[in-house]
């Protein structure tokens, strides 16, 4: 039988909206200090939370925050013509009536697919930024340049770029209408998805499949596709979507101890289950759960099964 490739009719949810980065602006120090006091400034806690106000994403005038432009502001470009930066808070101040906290994996269905995509990115570069305070090669203290898209070590000059951490999330069929879902060891009873890991260095995406199948399930698998990609900035990841064939008598064999439990389900109850919620449904009596909306994995589960 041949197989259908899966495609997305819609990228995933943090992946809609491009922001304009607006790089030339990058290194004009002089431009985005004039563009800091009326900028739309978003506000983040060192868990990744930020304020909603009537579900939106709470944007801060610039000069309410600062009166000058802060050496740690990350300029995350433009949007809708209006100058857009991330900064670190302690805590996320949260006023009366209709305002709020959250974080992106709670929050994130409820936003505009343009906030979705400016949480993800500024949460994703603050996360560096954390960690990112002293040079991995020799220690000297580093500082932010260019909008916040460079540190650069104080003792040797040497820039440091932002990293990202490339990572797969893989869909494994048996070329027809069952589906291998896993279930995390510090996962509930219920809850399955997508099988995911991090790319190791010297390894091609497909390899990174390959291997995390066979570590995680024990399965060998072909027939692997790529499907779509999202940022995942927890803490600054980019997820790289496939599908993976494998036999449906393959036997299982939990390798690496990740994965708790792992079964075949059938297209009828996975679409079942999507009609049913998500994780957040714990009222459901569903037997099977699977992830919110702003994942693809739950994208690339509707893909297949439509």
């Amino acid at each position: 039988m041949a197989i259908v490739p899966i495609r997305l009719t819609v990228p995933p949810l943090l992946s809609r909206y491009d922001i304009d980065r607006a790089d030339e602006l990058r290194g004009d120090s002089q431009a985005l200090d004039v563009a800091w006091p009326g900028a739309a400034v978003v506000r983040i806690d060192r868990k990744g939370r930020f304020s909603l106000v009537d579900g939106a994403l709470d944007y801060a005038l610039g000069s309410d925050v600062a009166e000058s432009r802060p050496a740690d502001a990350v300029f995350l470009g433009r949007v809708e013509d209006r100058s857009v930066f991330a900064v670190r808070v302690l805590d996320v101040a949260v006023g009366g009536g209709a305002s709020s906290s959250s974080d992106l994996r709670l929050a994130g269905l409820a936003l505009s697919e343009t906030d979705a995509a400016v949480a993800a990115q500024a949460i994703a570069i603050l996360n560096w930024h954390a960690s990112a305070h002293f040079s991995p090669v020799d220690g000297a203290p580093t500082e932010p340049e260019r909008g916040g898209w460079v540190r650069r070590n104080t003792a040797t000059g040497t820039e440091e770029f932002p990293r990202t951490d490339a990572a797969m999330i893989t869909l494994v069929h048996d070329g027809g209408d069952q589906v291998l879902l896993g279930r995390q060891a510090v996962w509930p009873e219920r809850r399955f998805s997508l099988f995911a890991g991090f790319v190791e260095p010297g390894e091609s995406l497909e390899q990174c499949v390959a291997r995390e199948l066979y570590e995680e399930v024990g399965v060998a698998a072909d027939e692997i596709t790529y499907v779509a990609s999202q940022p995942w900035p927890f803490p600054r990841s980019l997820m790289l979507g496939f599908t993976a064939r494998t036999a449906r008598n393959s036997a299982l064999d939990f390798r690496d101890g990740e994965i708790a439990e792992a079964r075949w389900f059938t297209r009828d109850e996975v679409r079942t289950a999507l009609e049913a919620g998500d994780w957040g449904s714990e009222s459901s009596d569903s037997p099977l759960l699977l992830p919110n909306s702003i994942s693809i994995a739950r994208a690339i589960i509707e893909a297949w099964v439509a």
